[in-house]
């Protein structure tokens, strides 16, 4: 029970890794904000976890409009007194559109950096001033490998994540607030599924040292620990969960 009395905030928490996520949080107590887009999915895994004996709220939250997230901040400081930490989940990737980067509807490519982007900084702003208020938190932001593997326009947005991670742990660090994130490798979700044909999945997990699709449970004790007690002195980290895919020196 390390989040025991503590608030928590997954974005795109409706299904796959961030519906994990947030089931793991309220699993070790903590008092969940299923911050989605997805009406059904949300009220579904809000639903999920108060059966199970937990606390949680859906909040229907489009991460890429701030008037949202203040809403979503707000909401969740009238249900539960505040936040203590975010998980910056929220991403377009199951069913995105394949272009290239010389062929990309410039339209799409912005909606696409306001969600993938954008929209983790626009969550932190919309909570960060309540995590002080509690005396200091953290946040986890949802990177991916393709960050590092020049994947067009989702691995740019990945890659500016990164960046966002080390600035917002710059700016929140004497705040005590700690800001790190995750870069899963390729995992089974519905997401990826859909997303990734399996001949090119196969073609990646057999050249990995541990030579399996993850499963969403190898995410969530990977954010659990970034966000919990145990990572008290660990800032603007960029965490490779991916079974070996990228190996950075």
């Amino acid at each position: 029970m390390r989040f025991e009395d503590k608030v928590a905030v997954v974005t795109g928490a409706g299904r796959g890794i961030g519906e994990s996520y947030a089931k793991g949080l309220a699993a070790e107590g903590a008092s969940v904000v299923i911050a989605e887009l997805d009406e059904a999915q949300g009220e579904r895994v809000a639903a999920e976890i108060s059966e199970a004996g937990g606390k949680s709220l859906f909040v229907r939250t489009d991460v890429a409009s701030e008037e949202s997230t203040r809403a979503m901040g707000q909401a969740a400081t009238s249900a539960f007194g505040g936040v203590d930490y975010l998980v910056n989940n929220a991403a377009i990737y199951g069913g995105m559109e394949m272009h290239s980067l010389l062929t990309v509807p410039l339209d799409y490519y912005e909606k696409f950096m306001s969600v993938n982007q954008t929209g983790a900084l626009l969550c932190t702003r919309a909570v960060y001033k309540s995590m002080i208020e509690r005396g200091g938190g953290a946040i986890v932001n949802q990177s991916s490998s393709a960050a590092w593997m020049g994947a067009g326009y989702y691995g740019i947005a990945k890659l500016a994540l990164h960046a966002i991670t080390h600035s917002l742990a710059r700016e929140l660090g004497p705040r005590k607030i700690r800001v790190n994130a995750i870069a899963p490798g390729p995992v089974d979700t519905e997401a990826t599924r859909t997303t990734v044909p399996e001949s090119i999945l196969k073609g990646i997990i057999a050249s990995m040292p541990l030579s399996r699709v993850g499963e969403p449970a190898d995410m969530v004790g990977a954010c659990l620990f970034l966000l919990s007690d145990d990572a008290g002195w660990i800032t603007a980290q960029i965490l490779g969960v991916d079974g070996g895919q990228i190996m950075r020196v």
